[in-house]
Formats: structure tokens, C-alpha cells, sequence
């Protein structure tokens, strides 16, 4: 979806509202420890693509949750909300925290080669290099 600095702001809004909902409104404990990342509401406001992030693997569970609290969540949402029209809302899982956690766990491997001294064009110094450097 096409984003502007104004369904930006109304994502923000929606964002929060719908957390608060989660949070205080719904019972389900599947819905226990879950984030909402991001939402992109439609230009027209008539659709919202709501972002989830939680454990690897509860996607399908939280998915499940949401999509059977769905019209509750909607109904609490068109009472808060002070638009014409209240979003048809698309629950998505944002997959991008599982790539952050990728790259962190590789960054931790560090290469042995990492901790050998290089010269300034990143070529290996020498021990008999490193000896004749000191002389001087």
C-alpha cells in the first residue's frame, strides 16, 4: 500500500488504539506476548494491513486468535475511532525481527580470521613482518 505522511499518522492512531483493544479488551491468552509492529491503512481508510511479531512458533496460533476476534476487534475499534468508515482489518506476521535475529546470531560467529593482525590494505601480517616493523 501506498503510504503518505497523513495514512502514516492515521496508522500510528490505529496502531495504538488497536493495542490498547488487545490489550485490555480481548481475553484470548493466545494473544498473550505479541507486538504490533506496524500498521498501513488504505488511503480511503477502508482497509488496514495490521503487523504482528511474536515467537516463531506461535505465528499460526496468533493468526488463528486474531482472525476469530476479528469482528470483536473491529466493532471496539469503530466505538474508538472517530472515521466515517472503520477499517477492514488484515492481520499480517512481520517476519522482520526473524531476520534481525539471524543476523545478531551471525554476527556473534566471528571469524578466526577477525583477530589476526592486517596491514592498511587488509593483507595478514607476517610475524617476521611484525619483528621487522619493530626495529625500525
Amino acid at each position: 500500500m501506498k503510504q503518505t505522511a497523513a495514512t502514516r499518522r492515521l496508522g500510528e492512531q490505529l496502531r495504538e488504539k488497536l493495542g490498547y483493544i488487545l490489550l485490555f479488551e480481548i481475553s484470548d491468552p493466545r494473544l498473550d506476548l505479541i507486538t504490533l509492529t506496524g500498521v498501513e491503512v488504505s488511503v480511503d481508510r477502508a482497509y488496514a494491513r495490521v503487523f504482528v511479531s511474536c515467537e516463531a512458533d506461535r505465528y499460526e496460533e496468533v493468526l488463528e486468535a486474531l482472525d476469530n476476534a476479528r469482528g470483536r476487534i473491529r466493532s471496539l475499534l469503530a466505538r474508538t475511532l472517530d472515521w466515517r468508515v472503520c477499517p477492514e482489518l488484515d492481520f499480517r506476521i512481520d517476519r522482520s525481527t526473524d531476520a534481525a535475529e539471524t543476523i545478531a546470531r551471525a554476527l556473534e560467529n566471528v571469524p578466526a580470521t577477525m583477530s589476526i593482525e592486517k596491514d592498511e590494505e587488509g593483507y595478514p601480517i607476517q610475524p617476521s613482518d611484525q619483528e621487522a616493523h619493530d626495529d625500525e
